[in-house]
C-alpha cells in the first residue's frame, strides 16, 4: 500500500513538473517578425506585423502562453503545402480570430473569437497553405471576410508552390 501511495505522489510530482515546464517551453521558441498587409474586399488595406511560424517547433507553440499581443500584430503560421487544417485554443490564453488563407493568399475561411484555452477542434474546411491568427474582433474591426488577400511575407514569396 506504501508503494502504491509513493507511486502516486511520484506520478503527480511529474505531472506537476512537466505542466510547469510548459512555459518555459514557450521562451525556448522563437520566431522572426515580418510584415503582413491584408486587403479587404472593399480595397482598404491593414499593415500589420507577424511572427512567422515556419517548422514543426514553432507551428506546435504558436501563441501559447501569451497574454498579450499588440493590436497591429499577429501570428503566420505556413504549413509547407495546401491542406486542410485544425487548429486549437490549448494553453492559449488570448482570444483570436483565424484567418484560413490559400496559397495564393486568399482568405478562404475565418473563425472569429477562438475562444482561449478551448480543445475544441476549428477546421479551416477547404485545403489551405497558411493560417493567420490575430487578436478577437480585428477581422470585424478591419472588415476582414473571406475573399479579402493577404501580401506573403518576403520569406514566404518566394517560397516554391504546392
Amino acid at each position: 500500500m506504501l508503494s502504491l501511495r509513493r507511486a502516486a505522489g511520484r506520478a503527480v510530482l511529474i505531472a506537476a513538473t512537466l505542466l510547469a515546464s510548459g512555459p518555459s517551453f514557450a521562451a525556448d521558441v522563437t520566431f522572426d517578425k515580418a510584415p503582413l498587409t491584408i486587403v479587404t474586399t472593399d480595397g482598404k488595406a491593414h499593415a500589420l506585423t507577424v511572427e512567422l511560424a515556419l517548422d514543426s517547433d514553432q507551428r506546435a507553440q504558436g501563441l501559447m502562453f501569451r497574454r498579450a499581443m499588440p493590436a497591429d500584430h499577429g501570428m503566420l503560421f505556413d504549413f509547407g503545402q495546401t491542406r486542410p487544417v485544425m487548429m486549437w485554443m490549448k494553453n492559449t490564453f488570448l482570444p483570436l480570430d483565424m484567418l484560413f488563407v490559400s496559397k495564393n493568399g486568399k482568405v478562404e475561411t475565418l473563425h472569429e473569437n477562438a475562444v482561449p484555452q478551448s480543445e475544441s477542434i476549428i477546421d479551416s474546411r477547404v485545403p489551405v497553405a497558411y493560417v493567420v491568427e490575430l487578436n478577437a474582433g480585428t477581422a470585424k474591426t478591419l472588415s476582414i471576410t473571406p475573399g479579402a488577400r493577404i501580401t506573403l511575407p518576403p520569406q514566404l514569396a518566394a517560397a516554391k508552390p504546392d
